[in-house]
């Protein structure tokens, strides 16, 4: 029998690439690079920031359907450089496609997005009747 150490963190990383590989072979294309996301939420909205550089506006699609948001689209790159004597032209190509479930409170109706230096932001406001209200405390005496 032979003695194997513990790594909690390794099992949890491995999970985490089992779900993400299954959410991309689940989808109609299987995405060959996955951009770099962060979520903030605030008070009224949340906010996904993707890292898509090289990639232009009219090449992504994001849709809504099911409380499921969906981004997806192709990066085409291509660089070239000359020096003294040689020629070097480097492409690269891969479609790329990210899910995310939104919860009940985010408004599918209010949905916006924009590009900007590579970098797509999309906003989705929180519907109006599930703010938070603040409920203050009389004394009953």
């Amino acid at each position: 029998m032979a003695i194997t150490r513990y790594e909690p963190w390794g099992l949890l990383s491995q999970l985490q690439k089992e779900l993400e590989r299954g959410a991309a072979e689940g989808s109609t294309a299987t995405a060959e690079w996955a951009p770099a996301v962060d979520i903030k939420e605030t008070k009224d909205k949340f906010v996904i920031h993707a890292d898509i550089p090289g990639v232009k506006p009219e090449e992504i699609d994001i849709s809504m359907e099911n409380g499921v948001l969906t981004i997806k689209g192709e990066k085409k790159t291509e660089a070239e450089t000359e020096k003294e004597g040689y020629k070097r032209v480097e492409r690269t190509y891969g479609s790329f496609y990210r899910r995310f479930s939104l919860p009940d409170t985010a408004n599918p109706d209010a949905i916006s997005a924009a590009s900007k230096h590579g970098v797509l932001e999309i906003t989705i406001p929180k519907k109006e009747d599930v703010q938070p209200k603040k409920i203050s405390v009389t004394s009953a005496d």
